[in-house]
């Protein structure tokens, strides 16, 4: 039976937006996102329908809908699961930028800067919860209990990657920044594939993509941090990392180098808030070989990821290719 044949409109509320010569896209997800805003609180409209004007590039459905179409799994839950990522993806995001306090998101203001603190804390609570319904929705129609317990993992091991980062200090080393890194970045890029290979009975392959990914994600918040010391992260402030004491690997690689007089000097600024001398610092670090240094790290990390790209399954292998293909891009900008 051809596979759109079993899908149900009214089950995933598009009212027919898919056809029988047309295939799911992540446009088709978006607009699936769209339509549960429909049932947000009226205090908190507004603010979804803004943040969600601007989707952005949605990797991680893309990667659901692709694998799922490669493991034949059911074009409704399919959906289901790539909408039920990308909206926990965005929640996330969401908390992020307050606890970051980015003020810009896909080139507009953010939920906090736009709406408030406290508009940006409950849409991201209301979105995670839209993110379980819909996964679910997606467990049930797939007959996969475990897909709810997978979403709910990878968010726990994202939110403690976050919640890592509150007791950041100058001192503590480049695997406990590798760990914030890997925590923060890479689950939410490994459940789109692990609930397919759940769904699919493949299960016993996800440890394969979770270290793939791992990998990837170190290399991607890598790029991000150098990008940060050059000022061509988008951000106003350059080296916003270093101002707000967040863990950043070029930091980390400058600190690293310093003889004991100069670290005992950083160690003293960066554990207080005063950022008097944040210039002055801010050159220091330029002037030195962090950069570099931090490059080849991520050059490693990098090479490792594809190393490993090979030994994924099928169902996963032509998903995660464009998302290397966007990460390697950004590592290579940033160097």
């Amino acid at each position: 039976m051809d596979k759109l044949s079993t899908f149900s409109a009214d089950a995933v509320n598009l009212n027919g937006l898919l056809t029988h010569n047309k295939l799911p896209s992540v446009n088709h997800v978006h607009e699936l996102i769209l339509n549960r805003l429909e049932n947000v609180d009226a205090s908190l409209s507004e603010a979804a329908f803004f943040h969600f004007k601007t989707p952005g590039k949605m990797l991680r459905a893309k990667m659901a809908i692709q694998s799922a179409s490669l493991a034949e799994i059911d074009i409704s839950t399919s959906l289901l699961w790539a909408a039920a990522v990308e909206v926990l993806h965005n929640a996330s995001l969401i908390h992020d930028d307050i606890c970051d306090g980015d003020k810009q998101r896909r080139g507009r203001e953010s939920i906090w800067v736009k709406f408030g603190r406290d508009t940006a804390l409950t849409l991201g609570d209301w979105l995670i919860a839209l993110s379980f319904e819909l996964a679910s929705e997606a467990a049930e129609m797939s007959n996969t209990p475990r897909l709810v317990g997978v979403l709910a993992r990878h968010m726990a091991t994202t939110t403690a990657g976050q919640a890592m980062e509150f007791g950041w200090n100058s001192t503590q080393s480049w695997d406990v920044y590798l760990k914030i890194a890997a925590d923060k970045t890479a689950p939410l890029l490994t459940a789109p594939i692990h609930g397919v290979t759940l769904m699919s009975g493949t299960s016993g392959l996800g440890f394969a993509i979770s270290g793939y990914f791992c990998d990837l994600g170190k290399a991607y918040q890598i790029a991000n941090d150098i990008q940060n010391f050059k000022g061509t992260d988008g951000a106003k402030l350059i080296a916003g990392d270093l101002a707000r004491r967040a863990p950043n690997a070029v930091t980390v690689s400058f600190v690293e180098s310093l003889n004991e007089q100069d670290h005992n000097e950083f160690t003293i600024w960066y554990n207080n808030s005063d950022n008097k001398d944040l210039k002055l610092w801010r050159d220091k670090i330029l002037a030195s070989k962090a950069i570099e240094i931090s490059s080849v790290r991520m050059l490693k990390i990098l090479n490792a990821a594809e190393r490993n790209i090979n030994t994924l399954p099928s169902i996963a292998l032509e998903a995660v290719v464009p998302v290397h293909t966007i990460i390697k891009r950004v590592c290579a900008l940033s160097i």
